[in-house]
């Protein structure tokens, strides 16, 4: 009778672990992208005051850029960090716009178009695949997108399998302490950078870097994918 009790709780756990990783972490997070007024984000996300505008050049700094990269914008709304890497990489790299929103990845493309940047490629992502080719990119950047991942698990996954051998992923996200980071943040960011952190290394990857006083609201980690 015990072990028919035990084997019953451990299905009955599993249940619940495997039910837990198919919910949303976050229902709702990312209702305001759908059918956005682009316009009201571009001046919402390309403005003074924004803390990775404000320091815009210093992250792409950062990055360590160079000619023939491919990198993927995951979160790339309306292109911002997407435009300013495109140069950088050159004509023999590639520059991924990746978004869950049709109108972001349509504006970016359009502006691409505009600005004669035939190296970026636009990608509308869903809410648990960043839809990349696999080993397709050497560098994935996630700037203030981390906190509307849904489902973080299978998004992370998906980001491990389009990184190249030794590629990297670069966090950048809000600093969510008690007592100290906005109202808005503790609400709508759901977890800080020790959950976040240990998330991404679950999936494959390795913390290389933090590199501090770079942005004033948020953190800035590297992380290297781990041999399969």
């Amino acid at each position: 009778m015990l072990r028919i009790v035990l084997f019953s709780t451990v299905v009955l756990l599993s249940h619940v672990v495997v039910r837990a990783q198919e919910e949303s972490v976050n229902p709702g997070v990312n209702r305001s992208f759908d059918n956005p007024r682009v316009p009201e984000f571009v001046e919402r996300f390309e403005k003074e005051g924004r803390d990775v505008y404000d320091h815009r050049e210093e992250v792409v700094a950062a990055l360590g850029l160079k000619p023939g990269m491919a990198l993927a914008d995951v979160g790339a709304g309306t292109g911002l960090f997407t435009r300013m890497f495109s140069p950088l990489v050159g004509e023999t790299g590639k520059v991924y716009a990746v978004d869950i929103s049709d109108e972001f990845v349509a504006h970016v493309e359009k502006t691409a178009t505009e600005q004669s940047m035939g190296n970026i490629v636009g990608i509308v992502c869903t809410s648990d695949s960043v839809k990349l080719a696999p080993a397709s990119v050497d560098l994935v950047f996630i700037c203030d997108t981390y906190h509307h991942f849904e489902f973080p698990t299978k998004t992370m996954r998906s980001i491990h399998r389009a990184i190249k051998p030794k590629g990297q992923v670069v966090l950048i996200d809000f600093h969510r302490e008690k007592g100290t980071s906005t109202d808005w943040v503790m609400n709508h960011v759901r977890a800080g950078q020790d959950v976040f952190a240990k998330e991404i290394t679950d999936v494959g990857f390795r913390q290389v870097e933090e590199t501090k006083d770079l942005l004033k609201e948020s953190y800035f980690l590297r992380f290297e994918k781990v041999d399969d």
